[in-house]
C-alpha cells in the first residue's frame, strides 16, 4: 500500500442517482406520498493505493427522495475546491479537520449555518473522508471508532454551541467509561449483531392485506418491533393499527410515525385515539424544529414514548430536545447532519442524558451507514442495546458492495473496511439521472407509449 507523504485528494466526483420507488409506493407516508429514493453520491479520489493495490477512494452520499437531488449534488460539487489537494495522511489522521474547515467556512456558513442542503453536503464529504480513513486502516468504520483512543475521539467533536450541555471533559469521561468491557461487547456484537426493527410492513400506500402479511413475516424473521406510518386519515389509522396489532400479537412492539404531519394539539389527540392498540412510540409528531412542541406532546401522550431525529438539522437542536426533556427516543441519521463527527457529538449528548438512540434508516443506503454508528455506541460508548434498535427497510441493498445482512432480527456487524457506502459500478451506470441506462430506457418507453 502506498503511504507516500505527498499523496493528495485529486478530485471529487458527484453523481445524481435515483431509483423509481414511487411506482410501488415503497417509502410512502403522510407527508411524502410518492418518494423516489435517491442519492447525491460523492467519490473522493486520491493518488494513493489501498491495501489491495487499487486506487484509494472515499465514497459516500446524501439521501433525498427524488426531485431536488440535483440541488443536493450541486451543493456537494461546490465543496470540491475545499477538498482537492488535501493531504491523505492529514485527513485520515484527523477527519475532524475537514469537518471543522467546511462547517467553519464563513461564506458557506451563511447558507446555513450548519443546516439544510449545504450542511448535508458537508456531511457527505465528511463521511467520504471516514470511508477513506477506514479503508486505509483496513477496518470498518464502527471498529475504527471503537478502537480509537478516547482523547482522539473527544477531539473529533465540535463543542461550539453545545458546551453548556457537553464539555470536552465530560465527553472524555464518557468515552473512557465506554472503553471498560469493550472487548467483550465487541465479541457479543460479532456473534449476535445489533437489534433491528422494520418499517417494511408499514408504508402508508400498502393495502391492509399486504401490511398484515409483511407484519407476520417480520415476526417470523425475528423482529420484535415494527413501525407503521400514520397521519393521513384517523379512521384509516385506527383500522390499520388494529390490523397490525392482530397480525403480530401483544408481545411485539408497534411504533407509529407521523412524519411531522401534525400541529401539537392534533398530535396529542390523534396519538391518544390510537392508544387502544398500544403503540410503543410516536415518531416525528410535529416539526423537528419545535422543541417545546415535542415536550408538550410528550407530556400529553405518556406513557407512549416520543421519538424524533431523522430531520433534526444539527447537534444544537438535539441538545435542546434533550435539555427540554422533549423526547424519549433519539433518532440519529447518518446523512442528515454534518457526518460522523457531528453524529459522534450527538451520541455523546444522548449518553450523557441517558436517552436511548434508535437510528433512522429508511432510504437508500442509510441502513448500510448508520449501523456503524450504533455498533460503535454499543461497543465503546453507551455499552448497551437495551431499548435500542436500528430501523431496517428492505429496499435497494443489492446496489451496495457491502450490503446490510439481517439475521434473526439483528444487523450483523460489517467486517469489510470502510463505511459500507460504496455502490456497485453497474448500479451507478444504470440509475444515474437522467441518462443512466435504466432512465434512458424508461424515457424511450414513455416516448413510444409502451411504458
Amino acid at each position: 500500500m502506498s503511504n507516500h507523504p505527498t499523496a493528495r485528494v485529486t478530485d471529487v466526483d458527484v453523481i445524481d442517482i435515483r431509483f423509481p420507488t414511487s411506482r410501488e409506493l415503497d417509502g410512502s407516508d403522510a407527508m411524502n406520498p410518492d418518494p423516489d429514493y435517491s442519492a447525491a453520491y460523492v467519490v473522493l479520489r486520491t493518488d494513493a493505493d489501498d491495501r489491495l493495490g487499487g486506487p484509494l477512494e472515499g465514497h459516500s452520499f446524501t439521501f433525498t427522495i427524488g426531485r431536488g437531488n440535483e440541488v443536493q449534488a450541486a451543493a456537494i460539487a461546490t465543496l470540491r475546491a475545499h477538498v482537492v489537494g488535501l493531504s491523505v495522511d492529514a485527513v485520515c489522521a484527523d477527519p475532524g479537520s475537514v469537518s471543522r474547515a467546511l462547517s467553519g467556512d464563513s461564506q458557506l456558513r451563511w447558507l446555513g449555518p450548519e443546516k439544510g442542503v449545504m450542511h448535508m453536503a458537508i456531511g457527505a464529504v465528511v463521511n467520504a473522508v471516514w470511508d477513506l480513513a477506514a479503508r486505509r486502516a483496513g477496518k470498518p468504520v464502527w471498529k475504527l471508532l471503537a478502537d480509537a483512543e478516547p482523547e482522539w475521539l473527544a477531539d473529533q467533536v465540535d463543542y461550539r454551541h453545545i458546551a453548556d450541555a457537553l464539555s470536552r471533559e465530560e465527553a472524555l469521561a464518557l468515552l473512557r467509561r465506554g472503553k471498560e468491557g469493550a472487548p467483550e461487547r465487541e465479541r457479543l456484537l460479532l456473534d449476535r449483531g445489533y437489534p433491528a426493527y422494520t418499517t417494511s410492513p408499514g408504508w402508508l400506500g400498502y393495502s391492509d392485506e399486504k401490511m398484515s402479511r409483511l407484519a407476520r413475516q417480520a415476526v417470523a424473521e425475528g423482529f420484535t418491533q415494527i413501525k407503521l406510518k400514520v397521519g393521513a386519515d384517523l379512521a384509516d389509522d385506527v383500522r390499520r393499527l388494529r390490523v397490525a396489532r392482530a397480525a403480530v400479537g401483544p408481545g411485539i412492539r408497534v411504533a407509529i410515525d407521523a412524519n411531522q404531519r401534525w400541529n401539537v394539539a392534533e398530535a396529542v389527540e390523534w396519538t391518544k385515539a390510537l392508544a387502544e392498540s398500544d403503540p410503543y412510540w410516536i415518531e416525528e409528531p410535529t416539526s423537528p424544529d419545535d422543541i417545546l412542541g415535542h415536550a408538550a406532546v410528550r407530556r400529553g401522550v405518556a406513557p407512549i414514548k416520543v421519538a424524533t431525529g431523522e430531520h433534526v438539522q444539527n447537534r444544537i437542536v438535539f441538545k435542546q430536545l434533550l435539555q427540554a426533556g422533549a423526547i424519549d427516543i433519539l433518532q440519529i441519521d447518518a446523512a442528515r447532519v454534518g457526518g460522523v463527527n457531528e453524529n459522534l457529538a450527538i451520541l455523546l449528548l444522548a449518553a450523557k442524558y441517558d436517552v436511548p438512540v434508535c437510528p433512522h434508516a429508511g432510504g437508500v443506503g442509510l441502513c448500510e451507514l448508520v449501523r456503524h454508528l450504533s455498533m460503535f455506541d454499543f461497543v465503546a460508548l453507551s455499552g448497551t442495546t437495551e431499548d435500542r434498535v436500528i430501523e431496517y427497510v428492505d429496499h435497494l441493498h443489492e446496489h451496495f458492495e457491502d450490503p446490510v445482512v439481517i439475521l434473526d432480527g439483528h444487523y450483523t456487524a460489517p467486517t469489510v473496511p470502510g463505511f459500507s457506502s460504496r455502490m456497485h459500478a453497474g448500479s451507478i451506470a444504470a440509475y444515474r439521472y437522467p441518462n443512466g441506462t435504466f432512465w434512458a430506457a424508461d424515457r424511450t418507453a414513455h416516448e413510444k407509449g409502451t411504458h
